[in-house]
């Protein structure tokens, strides 16, 4: 009886594994955006004063908080190796305020690293053509207790004004909701 049981099971095992993997395979890559033009320089972008706009959208794509940023950015150091700083001011339409600081690296091969007091560990992110793909685990509060989440979050550069961010937040692999957000400097 157990034998019967188990065939089954592992059948379903390898089925499951087989479209995680599949579904990984799946998404865009960056190097998809190589090609696009106008070529993104986040040293050149992130410089200066931004103002952002955004939404958090729940994982059924009801609106459930709007915000404002104000960036302050700048860099410093040798080309190739820079260190930027991102200083964001978060308003909620609720009225609450909060405030991250990035602190990005970038590397002689093009990548960036970054840290900030909410973010687990270390960011790691990536330029091509017009795009930045940007990948780290946030600290989030909900209801009194702090959740970490993952952040898969992709930057597209409109024109030398205009970006747009698409964020989509998830635990365990499984989708929370998604941050829209549009970039644009002063």
């Amino acid at each position: 009886m157990i034998s019967i049981l188990r065939r089954p099971l592992a059948a379903l095992s390898a089925v499951t594994l087989s479209l995680a993997l599949l579904a990984g395979c799946a998404g865009p890559q960056i190097t998809d955006y190589a090609a696009e033009k106008p070529v993104l320089d986040m040293r050149q972008y992130f410089n200066g004063t931004l103002d952002a706009y955004g939404v958090f959208t729940d994982r059924s794509g009801k609106v459930v908080k709007r915000f404002t940023v104000v960036m302050k950015c700048t860099w410093q150091g040798p080309p190739g190796a820079e260190t930027g700083v991102l200083d964001e001011d978060f308003t909620y339409s609720d009225g609450t305020k909060s405030r991250r600081v990035w602190t990005l690296k970038r590397q002689p091969d093009g990548r960036y690293t970054g840290t900030a007091d909410d973010v687990v560990g270390e960011a790691s992110g990536q330029e091509k053509g017009n795009a930045f793909r940007w990948g780290y685990t946030l600290q989030l509060p909900v209801d009194g207790r702090i959740v970490e989440v993952q952040f898969d979050d992709w930057m597209y550069l409109m024109d030398d004004k205009v970006m747009l961010n698409k964020a989509e937040m998830s635990k365990f692999g499984f989708k929370l909701g998604e941050v829209t957000l549009s970039f644009v400097k002063r």
